[in-house]
């Protein structure tokens, strides 16, 4: 008979707002349930727990952080609490884990350790950012973040908005929040005045803006995206 703990994949929000507005019910009842995480970043984690379960102890918790500082060595270790019959969460700093989130590594290593992996239902930026621009739902990719320097990144937007043109695939990406304007004003000036872009922003949140318009459009009203998570949409039709 297998022991093994379930390994559970617990979105969380993706920003300051009270969670059953985004999340279903049956978020609560795993956390209310388990005690042993794999998270992006362990302070964030907390606050979200205590936001979904607020009498749960914090002391009875333990977390195991997997960010870009974590030894890969060490990650197997982290599933030791399921192979002992413990159920485990995994939770990424915002939106949904596995999902340009390192806990995808942890989530590998479980389904070769015959862990079963439980996806939950929540928001994903990625997704609903698809789902309002218009653009095409059916052939997509994303992307991640572009290089950070000029002349890689300018050499990056062209052989998106190239490969969006020859595939007819819609393309996503992603930058750091602070150099969102300057990601929008490289835009702007690579890309075809007749490109469509998509810019999906603060999703979720009362300040969510989302909107997709023609580059030769966007040059006449650019958003302030300072500091606000985003997601770029770009598309080149035919």
């Amino acid at each position: 008979m297998d022991n093994k703990g379930k390994l559970y994949l617990i979105p969380v929000t993706l920003g300051e707002i009270n969670p059953f507005e985004v999340l279903p019910l049956s978020i609560k009842k795993v956390v209310e349930n388990v005690n042993h995480y794999v998270v992006e970043n362990e302070k964030t984690a907390r606050r979200f727990i205590k936001s979904v379960v607020p009498s749960k102890p914090q002391p009875e918790l333990i977390l195991f952080s997997i960010n870009k500082y974590t030894d890969p060595s060490e990650i197997p270790s982290f599933l030791e609490p399921c192979l002992q019959g413990h159920d485990m969460g995994v939770m990424s700093e915002a939106g949904v884990p596995g999902v340009a989130d390192p806990g995808a590594d942890v989530i590998k290593i479980a389904h070769q350790k015959g862990i079963q992996v439980v996806p939950l239902v929540g928001p994903s930026s990625i997704l609903m950012a698809v789902m309002a621009s218009g653009l095409n739902g059916q052939n997509f990719a994303f992307c991640g973040y572009l290089p950070i320097d000029n002349m890689e990144r300018r050499k990056r937007i062209k052989e998106l908005e190239n490969r969006s043109f020859i595939e007819q695939q819609s393309q996503l990406f992603i930058e750091t929040p602070y150099r969102n304007n300057k990601m929008m004003e490289e835009l702007l000036l690579q890309l075809h005045p007749s490109t469509e872009v998509c810019v999906a922003c603060d999703i979720t949140l009362p300040t969510e803006f989302i909107k997709t318009m023609s580059v030769d459009l966007w040059k006449k009203q650019v958003p302030d995206l300072h500091k606000r998570p985003t997601i770029f949409m770009i598309h080149k039709k035919n």
